[in-house]
């Protein structure tokens, strides 16, 4: 059995080991292939290991010897699955490895707008502190989470995860999502869109990018908030008007964002978030601990196991 995978960096840039999956047969890992690279690479190979690399149509038709493709991640998008099924290839993905660290994470960006953290801490390596007539100082508004609305976008596993640490700091939790379930009923209280976004000091989006979601956050949404709110983003960038964004943030209509993603990734110079007040950025990581890409080295396992034992997981058609 030879197995190829096209992205290994992504998950494993070395902390890791792939070692797990030796079991299965021969593996030949590259850290990153591009798609006019993916037809040779892949060769005669019966699995291939993905994360972003496209897998169309014509791909699978160079490479007839694919039985099962695992994406190394939850989103499943490059992958023509119409083909693959037609070829009888199976796809499978890895769901809810990272959970608890995007949860975190989303807590960690707040954080910092409420205390920007890192801002005093330069300030304190440059000086400031040592040359202050006080006995301290801060640069920017410092915000307490006692008693504030979060509003939640998107209550699945990730929101109702940061939905709990909301309740542990104290906060009044909202809820908007498609359906009402009794574990989200026990953090937060359903409402409507419109009424999320109308009674949250902080709002935090947790939603998939579907054409119904693609730009939810736009003029017309930011206008129902309150002024002043904060804005999350640890979901996707598409769910954002990230020019709408960036005159509200100028405004001052938002106080603050805070994202791990952006539109066009990895971030363009012309992206006007990059010019806005108050604004963190970071570069799509709130996946990333290490505990959470061995899940996903042990759940493709997992996947490759079944598969090879006739009872395939984590298929996702």
């Amino acid at each position: 059995m030879k197995i190829v995978i096209l992205e290994g960096h992504a998950v494993n840039p070395g902390d890791l080991s792939w070692e797990v999956l030796n079991e299965f047969g021969e593996i030949t890992v590259y850290d990153r292939t591009a798609p006019e690279e993916a037809a040779a690479r892949i060769g005669d190979a019966e699995i291939v290991l993905i994360n972003k690399t496209p897998v169309t149509a014509e791909l699978l038709d160079a490479c007839p010897s694919v039985r099962l493709i695992c994406v190394l991640a939850t989103g499943y998008n490059v992958v023509d699955c119409c083909a693959a099924k037609e070829r009888g290839v199976v796809v499978c993905n890895v769901p809810a490895y990272g959970t608890n660290a995007v949860a975190q994470f989303t807590f960690a960006l707040l954080l910092e707008l409420c205390h920007q953290a890192g801002v005093h801490s330069q300030a304190v390596h440059r000086g400031d502190w040592s040359r202050c007539p006080d006995f301290c100082f801060w640069y920017t508004k410092q915000t307490e989470l006692v008693g504030k609305t979060i509003g939640i976008i998107g209550f699945g596993r990730i929101g109702q995860a940061v939905g709990k640490i909301a309740n542990a700091f104290g906060m009044n939790v909202l809820a908007y999502n498609r359906s009402i379930s009794e574990s989200g009923k026990s953090i937060a209280r359903y409402v409507s869109l419109d009424e999320l976004l109308k009674q949250s000091d902080i709002i935090s989006l947790h939603c998939p990018m579907t054409p119904e979601t693609d730009k939810l956050i736009n003029r017309q949404s930011i206008g129902k908030m309150k002024a002043g709110a904060m804005l999350l983003n640890t979901a996707r960038g598409g769910l954002i008007d990230e020019e709408a964004l960036a005159l509200a943030l100028a405004t001052g209509k938002i106080s603050g964002y805070a994202a791990d993603v952006v539109s066009v990734e990895p971030i363009s110079p012309s992206n006007p978030l990059l010019n806005t007040p108050n604004t963190i950025l970071t570069p799509h990581m709130a996946w990333a601990p290490v505990e959470s890409r061995q899940r996903i080295i042990d759940c493709t396992a997992k996947s490759i196991r079944g598969y090879l034992k006739g009872n395939p997981v984590n298929t996702v058609y």
